[in-house]
């Protein structure tokens, strides 16, 4: 029964959003209060709806009722609980209703904390919002029903895919979608501002907000991505350019770009084509992701679906979102004159750098992954591109944009002087470079990558922190400490996302540039050396899991004769779903990670270890996560909160909270 109240809300909240997709949008042409008024309780009703559908299909997996097709697909009695609650997104079916309650809360997010914003805006972002979930409720009920009931049901499941029972695998979809999905707001004030064919400073700060949080989600939800690949498939790697990876990743640099361009617009009033096109691009790519995600077109071990029809469908929710969207873009392009002017040395003009070079790299990574199909398409040819054309194509963006970052970040608005700016930067600068000669000095014969990412890295962080420094003016060092402290957490949240951005630089170079490895065949009992450690191999234990049985190998580290731990590596094997996975053993440092992985037996006895030395491997997520703290920080800012606004008595785009 609560299966079938599930599926009744999700078709009800499907008319509620038709309806919250007309008449708001009717009553902001129209200019009658009520009929946009109508869509806060809308947006509030769908989230109802669809929370109450999304927890009828958990109810499913958590008491394991088997009568639905996707439980039998995707969860077994024997599955630990959190494994059974993740089932519900770990399938195509159930991720895209969890992907539909995000668009839901977010728009009702704007209803209940859009306060400030024009009646007609909201009106607008709202009904263009509830489009968006319209159309992807309507795919649902037309190819992928969550709620499919079995005729003869069986006594049990299939099992959720092994690589996908992880603690890491577990999170990492929902602030991925959070941050694919949230960028729909960003689209969504974007539409609704063509719509009104008006882009003001007012509108630059209204967005800011939307895209920064975002943003947040998407570097959380990339992390926990990278953080899985690294210590659950037993090859190493934190970034392998897989094309599902990548299309997490090109929003991600689009958001960047259009976090940026939106101070461009609140300050200045500038730029305003270009970040309108920004937001519609990034949700675009957002969609792009979800239909590499599920077409079948492009084979990753992330796929969630291959049926043709379905990525048919998505690719016309695509067509139809994006080429609207380009098309109204194209008929108000009147209507973003920019007002703002500015010299060509201002942070102004770096923020447009800063802009191309995000852009141009997206589109680099886009080209990567799409051009093996292209390929086949277009040429008969079958393609592969890997991760040395990536490596070859993106880099150079990345040390460009790292290099002009702490310059960008302290010249002054309108006009600046690249002199007086570089004055302090000066001895950072050199400082950067002494440390990568002294790198380089250390690692006489290896490759220029640790060095450069040690130079780019510190001077990152060392000009985040100059750029604080700065904002506290001039005087006695303890009033400056004062204010210091006294500064907006917008400015302390640029600067430590920049500095996570600089410690991920350093830490990906060094991981890359200094890793070794080793591989061998080891008796129970022997030992050997390996980057200055002692490795023994003690026994191999056959241990029973929950839903699995393993081989663990028990692994002693030593160092000078001490042992400083010991590591368990285990091949497991999943009975039911009939698949093994890998589980590396890690003794994490602040400095380095030693990383043994158990392989196969060998037939002549032993069994194949392989280890890796992994230099800065926790700084690379270490650096993701001070990022997030920056974003939070600069979402914690009352300037940039959504209802942050002075109250006004009449609506209109001038009722935002002037720059400052």
């Amino acid at each position: 029964m609560i299966v079938e109240l599930g599926h009744f809300a999700l078709i009800l909240a499907f008319a509620v959003a038709l309806a919250q997709m007309i008449i708001p949008m009717i009553g902001a042409h129209k200019g009658w209060p009520d009929w946009m008024a109508a869509a806060q309780p809308m947006a509030t009703t769908q989230f109802l709806l669809i929370g109450f559908s999304f927890a009828a299909l958990t109810w499913a997996f958590v008491t394991s009722d088997f009568s639905l097709r996707i439980v039998v697909e995707n969860s077994h009695t024997a599955k630990p609980l959190i494994y059974k609650i993740s089932g519900v997104w770990g399938n195509h079916e159930g991720s895209m209703l969890l992907w539909v309650l995000i668009v839901v809360l977010f728009g009702a997010c704007a209803a209940w904390f859009g306060g400030n914003l024009p009646a007609t805006l909201r009106a607008r972002v709202l009904g263009v919002q509830s489009s968006i979930g319209a159309a992807f409720m309507a795919f649902i009920l037309a190819t992928s029903n969550p709620f499919d009931r079995l005729a003869s049901p069986p006594f049990n499941g299939r099992d959720l895919n092994p690589l996908l029972q992880d603690p890491g695998l577990a999170f990492h979809p929902p602030f991925l979608y959070l941050g694919y999905v949230g960028l729909s707001m960003a689209f969504s004030f974007a539409v609704a501002a063509l719509i009104e064919g008006r882009v003001d400073a007012a509108w630059g700060r209204w967005v800011r907000p939307w895209t920064l949080a975002a943003w947040i989600f998407l570097t959380i939800g990339i992390a926990l991505g990278s953080w899985w690949a690294y210590y659950e498939l037993g090859w190493g790697g934190f970034w392998f350019w897989d094309p599902v990876e990548n299309a997490s990743f090109m929003p991600w640099l689009l958001a960047a770009a259009l976090l940026h361009s939106a101070i461009v617009v609140e300050k200045r009033e500038a730029l305003k084509a270009w970040t309108i096109l920004l937001a519609i691009l990034a949700f675009g790519f957002s969609l792009m992701g979800t239909f590499i995600v599920r077409s079948g077109l492009l084979t990753s071990v992330h796929a969630f679906a291959n049926d043709p029809e379905r990525g048919v469908f998505i690719l016309l929710i695509f067509a139809v979102f994006v080429g609207g969207a380009l098309t109204l873009y194209a008929a108000r392009a009147g209507t973003m004159e920019a007002r703002g002017v500015f010299s060509s040395v201002s942070r102004e003009s770096a923020l447009v750098v800063n802009n191309v070079l995000l852009a141009v790299s997206a589109f680099v990574v886009f080209i990567g992954t799409m051009w093996p199909m292209f390929a086949d398409m277009f040429l008969g040819r079958t393609l592969s591109v890997g991760a040395p054309f990536f490596d070859m194509a993106f880099s150079p963006f990345m040390v460009a944009l790292a290099t002009i970052m702490p310059v960008g970040a302290m010249l002054p608005w309108k006009r600046g002087d690249l002199r007086r700016t570089m004055r302090p930067l000066w001895p950072l600068a050199v400082l950067s470079v002494a440390l990568g000669a002294l790198v380089w000095a250390m690692q006489t014969g290896r490759s220029a990558l640790g060095p450069v990412g040690a130079t780019l890295g510190l001077w990152v962080v060392l000009g985040a922190g100059a750029d604080l420094w700065a904002r506290t003016g001039r005087g006695a060092l303890a009033g400056r400490l004062r204010r210091l402290t006294r500064l907006p957490r917008a400015d302390w949240g640029k600067a430590t996302a920049h500095a996570g951005l600089g410690v991920t630089l350093f830490a990906a170079a060094g991981l890359t540039a200094w890793e070794a490895e080793d591989i061998r065949v080891l008796q129970e009992g022997e030992s050997y050396s390996f980057a200055g450690y002692d490795i023994t191999l003690t026994e191999v234990r056959q241990v029973q899991g929950p839903n699995y049985n393993s081989d663990m190998g028990v692994f002693e580290l030593a160092r000078g004769g001490e042992v400083v731990s010991e590591l368990t590596p285990e091949k497991r094997r999943y009975p039911v779903a009939g698949m093994p996975t890998t589980e590396a053993g890690i003794d994490s440092g602040f400095l380095r990670d030693v990383y043994l992985v158990l392989g196969d037996p060998q037939e002549g006895g032993g069994w194949a270890v392989r280890s890796f030395l992994k230099p800065l491997a926790n700084w690379l997520w270490g650096g993701a996560i001070i990022m997030a703290l920056g974003g939070l920080l600069s979402l914690s800012d009352r300037r940039y909160r959504v209802a942050s606004g002075r109250a006004r008595k009449q609506p209109g785009p001038a009722a935002a909270v002037p720059a400052e």
